[in-house]
Formats: C-alpha cells, structure tokens, sequence
C-alpha cells in the first residue's frame, strides 16, 4: 500500500492557478493525487481585462466576483482550494512608482505573511510544492511576495521550533519553480503555424518579451499534460473579469498547442529525496520515499 501523493500549489491571485500548472493539476488528480490551491490574496485590485465584464456592478463587487469564480475555476480543475486572507496590492504603475497600499499583502513581515501557509502546510501535508522564482514569473509585488512566503514555508513547517500553534511539523519533500514562458515553446508553436500558413498569435508579444529581463530558468522537469489544456482553458474562462475568451491567449488551436508542446515545464528548486534530471513527474523520488 502507498500513501496518497499530495501537491500543493500556492498563488498570488485568483485564476493565477488556471494559467500556470493547471493542466498538471487535472492530471494528477486524475491519477488519484490529492491536490490543494492555497491563494495567498482575494485578488480585490485587479484589473478588470475583459472587456465585457467592465461594468459597474462588477468593480464595485470586484472582491466577491472573484471569488465566485475562483469557486467555478476549482470545480472544473477538480482540486480543493482556499485562501489565506491576505490583500491584494496591486499592480504599481508610474515613474517614479508609487508607494504600495497600507496593510496590503506585499508590505506584511515575512513572518506573518508566512504564518498561515505553514498553517496550510501543516495542515495539509503536501509532499510536493509548486509556486514562483524569485521574481515572481513577472515582478507583481503579490507574485514576489509569494515565492518568499513559499520558501519559508518550505523551510520552516518541518522545524518545531518555528510557528509555534500552527500545527504539527511536516515537511514537504521538494519545491519546484513555474518555468511558465520558455522561449523554446513559443518558438516551436511559430514553426508549426508557419509551416500550416496560419498567423502566430504570439508574435509581436514575443517581441515584447526580448525586451525584458526575465530570468530563464532551466527545465528541469517537465509534465507531459496536453489532454488537459481543454480543460486548463475552461479554468481560465470561468476567471472571466481577468480573461477575455476572445483574446490571443486562446488563437493557437489545442491541437497544434499539443503537438508543439504538451507538457508544462518546472525548475526544481528544492528536493530532499533522491531524483534523477531531467524529470517527467513532480513527484519523482517520492513515490519511493512515501511508500507504507
């Protein structure tokens, strides 16, 4: 007999979880694993990117609205989710930017930004846990924030010690980083609608992208998971006041998505048990080590 395999994914955001690693999820589950969403803020400063959703009603209630979807996204993902309670703060904009809202997520100590995930952690006990590098995939404060807090919760939920009434210690096996935008996807994509005659969506947003200095991060595992982007995308529709369905992210036909790249892509960043690189599976090592 083995014990269920447990992945835990922490977020900034609501429908942060739908656009990074959530066809990784639908498979795992799938395959039996017990897989929780922690989202670290209620997403109430967010841009409202559909068009359609723009309305009064909707940005006067922006907090509760997210959260209703964040429950459809979770049903259709198949996983369980919570959040932790912390404030969204944000997106500065401007030159020189200006300073972050008071009390908001990203200005919290580490140590009480930290505390309610070592909670969940405990809690949950996840073998497995998946969030953000160092610059947050993209330098959002929450998204910065988020990978400290994940870190510390790495680190700190198996010493007993640390965060004292927040549980019995547990600590997850390993830690891996989203490598949610390799440049080699985005490229194989373009040969193949190249070579069908069709127009790269992804065009003159990958020409954006040169322009900044994101981090590459070596793939080092990556989860072979293409049968699920139909149902990754219809996660992500059901954050509908943050995704258009008639945007570009949504141009590239799955099959051709599939062929060109059917797997989403991971840095391991922590491990304490033994495994092998390149990896085809977040809980490789694991597997062995958790067996009864």
């Amino acid at each position: 007999m083995s014990e269920r395999l447990r992945l835990m994914a922490v977020h900034a955001h609501p429908d942060d979880e739908s656009s990074k690693g959530a066809a990784t999820m639908v498979r795992y589950v799938n395959e039996g694993a017990d897989v929780l969403v922690v989202t670290l803020t209620g997403g109430e400063r967010g841009s409202i990117l559909n068009p359609a959703m723009d309305r009064p009603e909707i940005r006067e209630n922006i907090g509760e609205v997210r959260r209703k979807e964040m429950e459809q996204a979770r049903q259709i993902l198949g996983v369980r989710q919570e959040f932790s309670g912390f404030i969204d703060s944000g997106l500065p904009e401007g030159d020189p930017l200006p300073p972050l809202p008071e009390g908001c997520f990203a200005v919290q100590p580490l140590e009480v930004a930290a505390e309610p995930l070592v909670r969940s952690v405990r809690e949950f006990r996840p073998h497995v846990i998946i969030t953000y590098d160092e610059q947050g995939g993209y330098p959002h404060p929450d998204h910065i924030m988020c990978h400290k807090v994940s870190v510390e919760a790495f680190e700190a939920a198996g010493d007993p010690d640390r965060y004292p009434g927040t549980g019995k210690p547990w600590q997850p096996l390993k830690l891996y980083y989203h490598v949610s935008f390799p440049r080699q996807r985005f490229e194989r994509i373009a040969e193949i609608m190249a070579e069908r005659g069709l127009t790269n969506p992804f065009a003159e947003w990958i020409e954006r992208m040169k322009d900044r200095n994101f981090p590459q991060w070596e793939i080092t595992t990556q989860v072979e998971c293409g049968e699920h982007f139909e149902t990754r995308d219809r996660a992500l529709i059901a954050h509908a006041t943050q995704i258009d369905p008639n945007g570009f992210w949504f141009a590239v036909p799955l099959d051709i998505q599939r062929e060109a790249w059917p797997y989403e892509d991971y840095h391991l960043a922590r491990s304490l048990v033994d495994t092998e690189l390149p990896e085809d599976d977040l809980f490789a090592g694991v597997r062995e080590t958790v067996r009864t």
